[in-house]
C-alpha cells in the first residue's frame, strides 16, 4: 500500500531519532576535478552533432551547494578506446560502484541485495548483503553512496577512511527506499552493521524504480525515483514518484528545498538513473525517455522536466528542456560521472559510453560501441582513469566470457 508522503517521512525520521546521529561532514570523496582540456576524438568515435541529435545550447546555472567547489589539481580527460584493463570479474547483475579514498570500490548485486569491496588489485570480498531487498525486474538493491560521518557504537574509525556510513536505495516487498548502514573494518575485512531506514514509501514497480543516490557538494542526499508505471504521479508534487529528492544524511528535510516541508528538488521525470555535478557546482541528470527520446538534463531546484506530457526537447516555456537528447536506441542512459566538464554516461540499450563536454554548447562523442554490451555506471578516480560496469548478466543482456565486469580504461598510455 502506497504510504501518504508525510506519513512516510514521519516513520522515517521516527526510525532515524531511534539510533546514533551522524555529522554533517562532507562526502568521504567529492565529485569531478579542475575543468581541463578535452583531446580529439578517437577517429571511430560518433558525434552527437547529426540529424537524430539536439542540443539545446550553452550550458548555465547555478552550484546546488552553498558556494563554489574546492579547487582540485586537474587531472586528464580521458577518452576511453581499446580494451580496458579488468578490475573485476563473475559479478551478478552490478548496479552501482562507488570508490572510497583508500583506493577499493564497493559495487552491489542487484538482484541477491549483495555488497562486495574490490581492491585497488581486484581482490573482491563480500562485505554483506543488505536486510529485506526484494528482486522483481528492475528492483533490487539499486544505488549505493558513502558518507564520512560519526563513529556508530563498536565501529571502530579506519585510519585510511574514518568511520564510513554506507547508504543504499533498495527495493522491498512493498516499497523503495533508503537506508544507513555503518560499513565496518578495515580494508579487505570490511562488513556491514545494522541497517537503519531513513525514508520509505517510494512507490515501487516490477519497472522504472529509479534508483541513483549521491552526496552532492552541499553535503546532502540526493535521490533519484522512477515514475513506477504511473506517469501521472510525476507531475504530483505530493507523491515521491518521477522525481530527483533532497534529503539531510538523517533523511530529513533541507532548508533551501524548493516546496516547504518537501523532499522534492525536481520533479516530472520518468526514470533517471544518474546524476553528479561538475567541477562548476552543476547538477546533471540521465534519463530514461519512452520510445522516442533519452535525456541529459542541467537539474535546478524546483524545476518541472515535463513527464509524461513532454519527452525530449518540447519547447514547451511551461517545463524544463533536457541540455541533449539521444534517439533510445543510441542510449537507455543510466550512471554517470563528471571530471571536470566531462560528463561520462553509460547506456544500457545503447551498448556504449557516452562522452560529452559541457563547456560552452554540450555535444557527445560515443565511445567502446557495442565492445562490451549493457553498461550500467561509470566512475572516474582522482587520477582520471575510467571504469566502467558492465550490465549483461541482469536478463536483458547477452553474458560474454567473464561477465559482468569492472574495466579501467587509464588516464596515462603505459
Amino acid at each position: 500500500m502506497k504510504l501518504p508522503l508525510a506519513v512516510a517521512l514521519a516513520l522515517a525520521a521516527s526510525a532515524v531519532l531511534a539510533t546514533t546521529g551522524c555529522s554533517t561532514a562532507a562526502p568521504a570523496s567529492p565529485q569531478g576535478s579542475t575543468v581541463v582540456s578535452a583531446s580529439a576524438p578517437t577517429p571511430n568515435a560518433s558525434t552527437l552533432n547529426s540529424p537524430t541529435a539536439h542540443a539545446t545550447g550553452p550550458a548555465t546555472g547555478t552550484a546546488t551547494g552553498s558556494g563554489a567547489p574546492t579547487p582540485k589539481p586537474p587531472a586528464p580527460v580521458v577518452l576511453p578506446s581499446g580494451t580496458g584493463t579488468n578490475i573485476a570479474t563473475e559479478l551478478s547483475a552490478p548496479w552501482s560502484m562507488v570508490l572510497l579514498a583508500d583506493g577499493s570500490m564497493l559495487v552491489d548485486e542487484r538482484d541477491a541485495g549483495k555488497v562486495l569491496e574490490v581492491s585497488p588489485k581486484g581482490t573482491k570480498h563480500p562485505v554483506g548483503t543488505v536486510p529485506g531487498v526484494d528482486h522483481v525486474n528492475e528492483g533490487g538493491l539499486l544505488g549505493l553512496a558513502v558518507r564520512l560521518g560519526s563513529c556508530a557504537a563498536g565501529q571502530a574509525p579506519d585510519p585510511a577512511t574514518g568511520c564510513l556510513q554506507l547508504y543504499a536505495y533498495q527495493s522491498t516487498a512493498s516499497d523503495n527506499r533508503i537506508v544507513r548502514m555503518p560499513l565496518l573494518g578495515r580494508a579487505g575485512e570490511r562488513s556491514l552493521g545494522t541497517a537503519v531506514t531513513i525514508l520509505k514509501g517510494i512507490p515501487k514497480a516490477p519497472n522504472h524504480d529509479g534508483g541513483r543516490i549521491a552526496f552532492g557538494p552541499d553535503g546532502m542526499l540526493y535521490a533519484t525515483t522512477g515514475d513506477a508505471n504511473n506517469p501521472s504521479a510525476a507531475q504530483d508534487r505530493n507523491s515521491l514518484s518521477g522525481k530527483i529528492l533532497r534529503l539531510t544524511p538523517d533523511g530529513g528535510i533541507p532548508a533551501g528545498n524548493p516546496f516547504p516541508g518537501s523532499p522534492v528538488w525536481t520533479l516530472g521525470h520518468r526514470n533517471v538513473q544518474g546524476i553528479a555535478w561538475d567541477s562548476l557546482g552543476r547538477m546533471w541528470a540521465s534519463e530514461f525517455g519512452l520510445n522516442t527520446w533519452d535525456e541529459l538534463n542541467l537539474i535546478k531546484p524546483g524545476q518541472n522536466y515535463g513527464w509524461p506530457v513532454v519527452e525530449g526537447i518540447g519547447h514547451n516555456p511551461a517545463y524544463t528542456d533536457p541540455v541533449l537528447e539521444w534517439p533510445v536506441a543510441e542510449a537507455s542512459p543510466s550512471g554517470i560521472a563528471i571530471n571536470g566538464t566531462t560528463l561520462y554516461m553509460a547506456s544500457l540499450r545503447g551498448q556504449r559510453l557516452w562522452v560529452v563536454h559541457l563547456s560552452g554548447t554540450p555535444r557527445a562523442e560515443a565511445h567502446l560501441t557495442g565492445q562490451f554490451g549493457r553498461l550500467r555506471d561509470v566512475a572516474v578516480l582522482p587520477n582520471g582513469s575510467v571504469r566502467i560496469l558492465t550490465n549483461n548478466t541482469d536478463s536483458r543482456g547477452t553474458p560474454r566470457p567473464g561477465d559482468d565486469k569492472i574495466v579501467q580504461f587509464p588516464a596515462t598510455t603505459p
